[in-house]
């Protein structure tokens, strides 16, 4: 059995500095922490596996691009036999202020379009959430383009400031559990 780690966002250079890759940002900096050399396609997905302890780590990026990213997890799933309940899905939060990281389990999509795939998809949203405040769209923009759009220079050397933060999270989940996480990163 296998622990997946999912990180989401959307495949291509033209989405690589936006606010909705924030999931594959905090993934590759995972797989270059623990060392992951190696990334092959399977099930939709980018995946990097690496061992951590007695654990295998799967590392994902599904390539279905957010708005179908259910079919990719469900397929890691299936494929490494991992259960949901250890799943880690890593996304970007439009509801937090940017650069804020928190744990949580469960719970809907919140509008999310990825987490709203996989919850459709899996039948359920129980797996383990880290999230990534981006913070709201300013004005009266739409949100879609905001999360699509581009950062601008000092947006993305402040959400890319975010990301050992949230790696940092994942890894807390993964040595010492989602409630000591959620502790320690919720203030809770």
């Amino acid at each position: 059995m296998a622990r997946l780690i999912v990180g989401l966002g959307n495949p291509g250079e033209e989405y690589a500095r936006t606010r909705h890759n924030a999931g594959f940002m905090v993934v590759d900096l995972l797989a270059e922490n623990l060392g992951v050399s190696y990334w092959r396609e399977e099930c939709g997905s980018r995946v990097g596996v690496v061992r951590l302890g007695d654990e295998d780590l799967v590392l994902a990026k599904p390539q279905t691009y957010m708005n179908r990213s259910g079919s990719a997890v469900r397929r890691l799933l299936e494929r490494y036999d991992a259960s949901l309940a250890d799943t880690i899905v890593i996304h970007d939060d439009l509801d937090l202020p940017e650069t804020v990281v928190r744990v949580k389990r469960g719970g809907g999509h919140g509008g999310h379009n990825g987490l709203r795939s996989i919850v459709e998809t899996v039948g359920s949203g129980d797996f383990v959430r880290v999230r990534l405040g981006i913070g709201r769209p300013p004005g009266r923009q739409d949100p879609a383009d905001y999360v699509l759009e581009p950062m601008r220079r000092e947006v993305a050397e402040r959400i890319e400031g975010a990301v050992p933060h949230a790696a940092a999270a994942v890894m807390h989940v993964i040595e010492h559990g989602v409630e000591a996480a959620m502790r320690e990163f919720n203030g809770v």
